[in-house]
């Protein structure tokens, strides 16, 4: 068992605030990861192909499931851990203590996914000791978004590592297909949000990932990169691509019947005429009540739009005339050979929440460029 400093790193690391350009840039801050524990991956093998074909939805919940699926795993054990959810996939870094259930959660939801739509998921763990052991950085900032909002930065890129060593090691064979449900809970996860607009009629949504080159401080270029977005399109909250106003619940048979089989992993009947209704009422409840209103205005604050895993994965809401300043200058650090970079841009944005009680604020809501914004992005960063 792991001993009791190590079990909560993360829940015991200083939480530093101020402008996450800066933060980045001081390497003082960042501490490693204990040795002890592991990097979790969940990748959706030929997701660009599944987004072309219109799957676009559904490996998005996919995606989402592997972090729920996960972090209440961790919430029943008192521990917090660090997650990075990137459109297709999703890693975590977990302590000892989660191995073996978090790896039966995630077959459990590989299954399901398989059988329900017909995607396979590559899942695994590495030890970090084995990233450290290749020399390969990896350390880790607990950063304070604002009054209710804390992100997890990474830097270095063991990660990376960790996400390509388990995809290339990956077998489906080597996972047990029989079913145990129990072990699997997507408990609080939500997808019942239509597509959601710019908040002004004049502005696309950007998925943006990029990486720093080799013999290059990610430290030093990402510091830049993000000082450079904060200056073309303004602060976190000025960027994002949610709003209330442009909010709405939607009740279709067809979304909510991927919802619940994302879930448990069948069909249902009760599930969906309960959570149609649910779907129903919740758009008086969310327009008509203080509770509701407050709601909505928390859910955009905690709307997670900037993932820094050892790349920059953010997404962004913006005029073309924002869009092209920023590619302007990321082409000049490409063309430098300080960057790699891949960008899509979508009229939508799509959103998936994990809420565990809605009136603490406790809940999380991923976004995503509409269409596979994130999955397209790196597929261009791929050929690059």
């Amino acid at each position: 068992m792991a001993n009791t400093s190590s079990l909560h790193f993360y829940s015991s690391l200083d939480l530093h605030s101020g402008s996450i350009s800066d933060l980045v840039a001081n390497k003082a801050l960042f501490s490693k990861i204990p040795e002890d524990w592991y990097a979790l991956a969940a990748d959706i093998k030929n997701s660009t192909e599944a987004v072309r074909t219109g799957k676009h939805d559904q490996v998005n919940l996919v995606a989402t499931g592997s972090v729920i699926a996960i972090l209440n795993l961790a919430y029943s054990k008192n521990i917090t851990i660090p997650f990075f959810f990137g459109g297709d996939g999703a890693t975590m870094l977990i302590p000892n203590e989660l191995l073996q259930s978090a790896m039966a959660a995630l077959n459990q939801h590989r299954i399901n996914t398989k059988e329900n739509f017909g995607l396979e998921l590559k899942i695994g763990a590495l030890p970090i000791k084995d990233i450290y052991s290749k020399g390969i950085s990896l350390e880790l900032l607990k950063v304070k978004i604002s009054e209710i909002l804390t992100i997890p930065v990474v830097l270095g890129e063991g990660l990376q590592y960790a996400e390509n060593k388990i995809k290339a090691r990956y077998s489906s064979s080597d996972n047990v297909d029989n079913k145990i449900p129990d072990l699997l809970d997507l408990e609080g996860m939500e997808c019942k949000w239509d597509k959601i607009s710019p908040p002004n009629s004049n502005q696309e949504v950007v998925s943006l990932i990029v990486t720093a080159s080799k013999n290059t401080d990610p430290s030093e270029v990402f510091s830049k990169v993000l000082h450079s977005i904060d200056t073309i399109y303004g602060s976190l909250d000025r960027r994002k691509p949610i709003s209330v106003k442009r909010l709405n619940l939607k009740a279709s048979l067809r979304k909510l019947n991927e919802e619940m089989r994302t879930k448990l992993g069948k069909y249902d009947l009760f599930y969906l005429i309960k959570n149609w209704y649910t779907t129903v009422i919740g758009k008086y409840y969310w327009s008509n009540t203080l509770a509701g209103k407050t709601y909505l205005q928390k859910l955009v604050e905690l709307t997670d739009t900037l993932t820094i895993d050892g790349r920059i994965n953010t997404v962004i809401t913006g005029t073309p005339q924002q869009r092209k300043s920023l590619a302007s200058y990321l082409d000049n650090l490409e063309e430098k050979g300080k960057i790699k970079y891949g960008l899509h841009v979508s009229e939508q944005s799509v959103m998936s929440c994990y809420v565990r009680d809605f009136k603490i604020d406790d809940h999380i809501h991923f976004v995503d460029g509409a269409g596979g914004g994130y999955t397209k992005a790196a597929n261009q960063l791929k050929n690059k």
